[in-house]
């Protein structure tokens, strides 16, 4: 089962920030904009859920939420998630199966965090879900723009650059 396998069994399409997807889930439950943080500009539903697939050399681009993100891994092979925080603090965690080699069957990328992933096998694919509560908006999203985000972070202009 190759990448367009699942891409056509799941009825993919493509993501902006790379990648396909197919939302699987929302919730009918609504959280009002006045019971949520400033940050959101109007009211969410209570969580949300996502199929997302990368394959070979295809990345997911810098890019933050307003919500916390958790990512699960599916099947395929391993990818590596990168990260920027607000402070600029930089870190990645490997996403699969191989608990020996510090990969991870879940990992959970904080609200307003930058952050990016690729597959680790450029022969390959990752087939992974995002699970985000408060769920999903565009609203709450931002792709990262190379130049500014070098301004914020020259120390990691390398890794932006191949990321954006």
């Amino acid at each position: 089962m190759n990448a367009n396998y699942w891409i056509n069994k799941l009825d993919l399409i493509k993501h902006p920030e790379g990648g396909y997807y197919k939302e699987i889930y929302r919730s009918e439950e609504v959280i009002a904009k006045e019971a949520l943080p400033g940050r959101y500009s109007s009211e969410r539903n209570v969580s949300t859920s996502i199929y997302f697939l990368l394959a070979k050399a295809q990345v997911s681009h810098l890019h933050k939420l307003q919500s916390d993100e958790i990512w699960h891994f599916y099947y395929g092979h391993s990818l590596t998630i990168y990260m920027i925080d607000e402070k600029g603090k930089y870190a990645n965690q490997k996403l699969g199966r191989n608990l020996d080699e510090g990969e991870a069957l879940q990992f959970i990328i904080p609200k307003s965090t930058w952050f990016a992933a690729e597959v680790n096998d450029k022969n390959s694919f990752s087939l992974i879900g995002c699970t985000v509560a408060p769920g999903f908006d565009f609203a709450d999203f931002e792709l990262a723009k190379r130049e500014d985000l070098i301004k914020l972070f020259p120390q990691h202009k390398s890794i932006i650059e191949s990321l954006t």
